[in-house]
Parts: structure tokens; sequence; C-alpha cells
């Protein structure tokens, strides 16, 4: 089964290293993958826009079906070997509500955290305004005080008292937050729930390469 999947994929990209999760927590290894560098616009390659036309990672395919979006993929896997290694979707219907409302919520968190982070990438210097940053940060911060509440007294996981799509989904965007200087001390319970998990086999074995020698941006040390 494994075999007939192929992963291309980058370091340190929360989308890429879900994919890379879920495949562990199914029992899918040996799937044909492909590391490729961001910063030698190896994205953009030929290789990657005969699957994804965005020129964008993960680039995902399971024989002839292409699965570009990391929470399809994730989606997909669970749905297509539900019997197999870990079961990923809660069985009670509040669970499976909330998992999946996690779920979706990862996405605003994201998309604050790289508003901070790529502001003066995406933005042209002379459109640039301190004002604009500090917005930026103030959303990121309320969103992080949502996601503290969240995981006040939840447990071990997101939700339930198993490892669940959500987990899958929304850790790696926790990791990206605190390996780019975002404070553990001022969200102690995003904290908590990062180092629980870290070393779970699934997230261990796939840890990004580039996070193992040196530090991130630290861009968010005043979050």
């Amino acid at each position: 089964m494994a075999k007939d999947m192929t992963l291309l994929w980058g370091s340190g990209s929360p989308p890429c290293w879900r994919v890379q999760i879920a495949l562990e927590e199914k029992n899918l290894q040996g799937y044909n993958q492909k590391l490729l560098s961001f910063e030698k616009g190896e994205h953009k390659s030929k290789e990657v826009l005969e699957i994804n036309p965005r020129g964008q990672l993960p680039a995902f395919k399971h024989g002839k079906i292409i699965l570009n979006e990391s929470y399809a993929a994730c989606l997909y896997l669970e749905n297509q070997f539900k019997s197999q290694g870990t079961q990923l979707i809660p069985e009670g219907a509040a669970e499976v509500g909330l998992m999946y409302q996690r779920i979706f919520e990862a996405q605003p968190l994201a998309q604050k955290i790289g508003e901070v982070l790529y502001y003066n990438w995406k933005v042209p210097e002379g459109e640039r305004h301190d004002s604009a940053v500090q917005r930026n940060k103030e959303a990121l911060k309320e969103e992080m005080k949502i996601w503290e509440g969240y995981l006040q007294g939840c447990g071990d996981f997101l939700v339930g008292k198993s490892f669940s799509l959500a987990d899958v989904i929304i850790f790696p965007v926790f990791a990206y937050f605190i390996r780019n200087g975002g404070s553990e001390e001022r969200y102690p319970n995003v904290a908590a729930y990062y180092k629980k998990l870290r070393d779970r086999p699934s997230i261990k074995k796939t840890w990004p390469p580039t996070w193992i020698d040196g530090p991130g941006m630290g861009t968010l040390k005043d979050i």
C-alpha cells in the first residue's frame, strides 16, 4: 500500500509534517518520499508542479489519487486505512464534533503566526508600517489566549483521552510557534501539551531535520 504513495515535502513545514505524522500513525511506512529545499526553490520544480500545480508542499499522491492539501491527505489516510494503526477519529459524536472544530481552527492560528513571521517577506519595504506589525502581533496573542483556554484541563490530547486527527493537525503548528520564539511561560498549557507530545514515536521520528541543529527565527519572542 505505502509503496504506491509518494510524498514530496519540505523540512519545518507544518502542513508537510502533519502528513508525515498521519502516515506513521497509520503504519504506512515505506512510502516514496523526497525532501526538497524551500530556500533553493525546489518546491517550484517540474517534479512538484506535475503533482501540485500551485508549486507548494506537500505534494502527495496515492496511486493516481492526488491530495496536496494536508487536511485532505490526513482525512483520506484515516478513512482509507481505518482498521490500520492508530484510530484517529473518536467514537462519540461530541468528540468527533470537537475534533473537527479544532482541526479547522488550526488554519486561523497558522495564518496569524505567518502574518507575524513573514510580514517583511510578504510586504514590500515601502509599504510596511509599524502599526500593522503591532496589529498582527496583538491578533496572534489573542489567538494564543484562545488555545491556552482550550488546553486548560484537557489532559494529554486536544480531544478526549486519545490521540486524534486534531493532534495530528495542530501539534506541528504549536511546535512551529515555539520553535520560532513563542513564549512557553506566557502560554503554559500550550507548552505542557507540546512537551507531552514531542516524544510520541510518530512525531519524534518525523521531527524536521532542519530543526535538529540551530535555533529558529526567534521572531515570536515577544508574543
